[in-house]
């Protein structure tokens, strides 16, 4: 299923050219929001096959989480009324055992106490749980001189879930830590967005594949691989048409042969040189909302629509294509898929442990490296020069610092925000 998406041209300040001023990020993010809808599409799949997607209805337990009150801890359950006074010690009679899967059918009586283990059920009478090993034992008898509150060591039926309850929502990213959830409720198997479909090429008659020959003047192409490992770590279904030349007639085809995607992404001419041919393209089959944004790197950033399907033009440097994918392809794929309760690229605030160069006007994203200085606090520093085509630089970082639009020179000790590639690549 391709999704509806409303064509009517923007105003003319969604369009930049020489003339024009940049547009600033958010400015960007928002028009390129404005022309998108979530796909709605769904299937049914196996949970141990649904992490990574995005759930499509919300889900409900089926029954209390405990589901019945036990144990927390392995010891001996016992009715608090026989529990000790401040600095006495008490005797209770040892009276059969509860186990895990094998819970005692017997009521305890007054003044005695039953063995049980961690998540067993406790006994009819009893409402608290001491310890094993706060306890001196004997064969038939326990002693114990602990104050304990009514209701230690015990889990209450229905504290984690009560049956009803929603514990999932629709648009939810689901994890590991959901399908277990999901195991544990009996699910074995539900329904989840359709995956979405994606485009992918780059352009240049310089760019070769790896394992190609070469020419001298000629480069390896990084981009698709890089973008593909990206939009697989989201779930997305990735049809490469590989490495388009610097054609008009051929770019054309290639926009043409991306009909009944979800989204388009090219990497590469989308300046406005002699052999960049993507925006006259766009322009000429569909509709350029903007290509410039006040960004480094990345500032020649392509967006519009074809065929009523969002399209991005990236870059064709390395490091300014992966910016350019983590700070608006990224939030894109977000909105198409219907991600509704967490970003998939999370900040937080970090100190700069070095003066970092930076004029007010636009957005500056660095590689940077992060590390915990203490509980709680972050401190960063880039990975040196910060050149758009030093790949080697992306690897060496674990976060970008993301800069905003009006802020100038970062100093020493001052904070910024961090975007961990830990939630990202």
């Amino acid at each position: 299923m391709i999704m509806e998406i409303d064509t009517t041209p923007l105003s003319a300040a969604c369009y930049a050219d020489d003339n024009d001023p940049m547009l600033p990020v958010d400015q960007a993010r928002q028009r390129i929001a404005s022309r998108l809808t979530p796909i709605t599409g769904f299937e049914c799949v196996p949970i141990v096959q649904a992490a990574g997607r995005i759930l499509q209805q919300p889900i409900q337990s089926p029954f209390d989480v405990p589901s019945h009150t036990n144990s927390a801890v392995d010891g001996y359950a016992f009715n608090s009324e026989d529990a000790p006074a401040g600095g006495e010690c008490i005797e209770l009679i040892l009276e059969g055992r509860s186990l895990a899967g094998q819970p005692s059918v017997s009521r305890l009586n007054r003044g005695s106490a039953c063995r049980i283990t961690t998540g067993a059920a406790l006994p009819n009478g009893a409402d608290t749980v001491v310890m094993q090993e706060d306890v001196e034992r004997t064969d038939q008898t326990i002693k114990l001189s602990n104050m304990l509150r009514r209701g230690a060591n015990i889990r209450r039926c229905g504290e984690d879930m009560k049956q009803g309850e929603q514990i999932l929502q629709a648009g939810r990213f689901i994890t590991p830590a959901d399908i277990g959830l999901l195991a544990s409720l009996g699910i074995c198997e539900i329904a989840v967005r359709r995956r979405l479909r994606v485009t992918l090429f780059s352009t240049g008659d310089e760019l070769f594949d790896p394992g190609e020959q070469r020419t001298l003047s000629g480069l390896y192409d990084s981009n698709r691989y890089t973008l593909t490992a990206a939009l697989q770590r989201v779930g997305v279904e990735v049809r490469d048409l590989g490495i388009i030349p610097d054609d008009k007639k051929v770019l054309q085809q290639a926009l043409s042969d991306a009909a009944g995607s979800d989204l388009i992404i090219s990497s590469g001419g989308v300046s406005v040189g002699d052999a960049d041919y993507t925006q006259s393209v766009l322009s000429e089959l569909g509709q350029l909302e903007f290509w410039r944004v006040a960004i480094k790197p990345g500032r020649p950033l392509l967006f519009g629509l074809i065929g009523g399907q969002p399209f991005f033009g990236l870059p064709g440097n390395p490091v300014a294509v992966m910016v350019t994918f983590y700070q608006f392809v990224l939030p894109a794929l977000e909105q198409l898929i219907g991600l509704n309760d967490k970003p998939l690229a999370p900040t937080l605030l970090a100190t700069a442990v070095e003066s970092i160069r930076k004029r007010p006007g636009r957005t500056e994203v660095q590689r940077a490296i992060v590390e915990q200085s203490a509980p709680g606090h972050f401190q960063v520093r880039t990975t040196g020069k910060q050149g758009s085509g030093i790949l080697r630089s992306m690897s060496l970082a674990n976060a970008f610092i993301i800069l905003p639009h009006q802020r100038d020179q970062v100093e020493a000790g001052e904070t910024v925000t961090v975007q961990p590639f830990a939630g990202l690549i």
